[in-house]
């Protein structure tokens, strides 16, 4: 019995089904840019939303990212204050919205779509009619550029339904809204709710935050007190400095960097104590016989940061995390998306960095953060 040929390169019936496949995508591509644009001749104008009379509420970020998910806090923070007796609903994807946000005052329900939904087509579809059986005042699309969260958005059953135009270089009514739009992937959301409210908002934008309750703050005080007591050699009363070295694909700086940094770090402030917060696989990526930290829940985690003094990370959703936990944090960034997501308000801070080697001038602008921070965490503590 003999082996078929392979079929070459220019198999005519491989290339007549390449173009057959590159077709289909076109046309499903023009469908879905056609559903997309409708959905715009439906949107609230700027301007046009009622200060008063929304009471039910719907934001849709169906995303499963750590990071993607606490950016949405802030407008969540800018809903509570325009509508501090209105109820919150979120349409979001794994478990991050459901144990991140669930616990917020105002929040009714977290709509978790599993993160691969063309996988879980029956839970997907039943939480899609449960998603439409509620009416709402109001239904936000969080994320411009988002296919899923545009059409979701045009399929909940809402009065005002708000969001970015879909072609935001088409002039039109919908373009006020990229008007002063600020970069940061956390703000552009405030901004769109801003420019649509009836009202001139004049204020500071909202932080990133997870609306820790007192217990919570109590008991990672005390997990983090168990945690820095394990370091050998340190004053019980040392500022503690927690340090994430690990992040995805390209933003990830190499273990050889933060064995660098955190060994400069011990030699010229050897007060600091240092905990090891570790990343999802369990293991440290830091030198030495530093306290570790790990853990898979994430408002647990989020209350032993917000204990610290100060956070270092590349920018991932622990930087996001901590950020939203209330600890000063720097965010390091070897990628061209600082203006999009670098930590901002208070001491916060990011700066661009090399990430093939650790420059003396990246480190010494690091320390002088570190040590803005710690005064600014200790007169915060004395205050209180």
């Amino acid at each position: 019995m003999t082996d078929k040929p392979a079929a070459s390169p220019a198999d005519p019936s491989r290339a007549k089904g390449r173009i057959k496949y590159a077709a289909r995508r076109r046309m499903l591509g023009r469908i879905l840019d056609r559903r997309l644009a409708a959905i715009d001749t439906g949107l609230c104008l700027p301007g046009a939303l009622p200060a008063r009379g929304i009471y039910r509420i719907l934001v849709i970020r169906p995303n499963h990212r750590l990071g993607n998910t606490v950016l949405v806090t802030p407008l969540l923070k800018e809903l509570e204050t325009l509508y501090p007796g209105a109820a919150i609903d979120i349409v979001s994807a794994g478990h991050a919205g459901d144990l991140l946000l669930s616990s917020r005052f105002q929040m009714h329900r977290v709509f978790s779509f599993h993160h691969r939904i063309a996988r879980h087509l029956p839970s997907s579809i039943k939480l899609l009619r449960e998603m439409r059986k509620s009416t709402y005042d109001l239904a936000i699309d969080a994320c411009s550029g988002s296919n899923s969260g545009r059409l979701l958005l045009g399929l909940s059953n809402a009065r005002y339904k708000l969001a970015f135009a879909h072609d935001e270089n088409t002039p039109g009514p919908l373009s006020a809204y990229e008007d002063n739009c600020p970069e940061h992937m956390a703000l552009r959301s405030v901004h769109l709710l801003r420019m649509a409210y009836a009202r001139a908002i004049e204020k500071p934008w909202p932080m990133l935050d997870l609306d820790l309750s007192p217990e919570e703050e109590r008991d990672g005080a005390r997990a983090l007190k168990s945690i820095v007591d394990t370091i050998e050699g340190h004053a019980d009363d040392g500022p503690v400095v927690g340090v994430f070295a690990n992040a995805t694909g390209a933003k990830c700086y190499p273990e050889s960097w933060w064995a660098a940094f955190v060994s400069k770090l011990q030699k010229q402030r050897p007060q600091i104590r240092i905990v090891d917060v570790l990343a999802e696989h369990g293991n440290s990526q830091l030198p030495g016989d530093m306290a570790p930290y790990f853990s898979r829940h994430l408002r647990r985690m989020a209350s032993v940061l917000g204990a610290m003094d100060a956070f270092i990370s590349a920018d991932c959703g622990v930087m996001h995390l901590a950020v939203a936990a209330g600890v000063p944090t720097l965010g390091l960034f070897s990628q061209d998306n600082m203006q999009k997501y670098a930590p901002y308000g208070g001491v916060n801070d990011a700066m661009q960095t090399r990430k093939d080697t650790l420059d003396m001038e990246a480190f010494e602008a690091a320390m002088a953060w570190i040590d803005q921070a710690l005064e600014h965490t200790g007169k915060q503590r004395r205050i209180r």
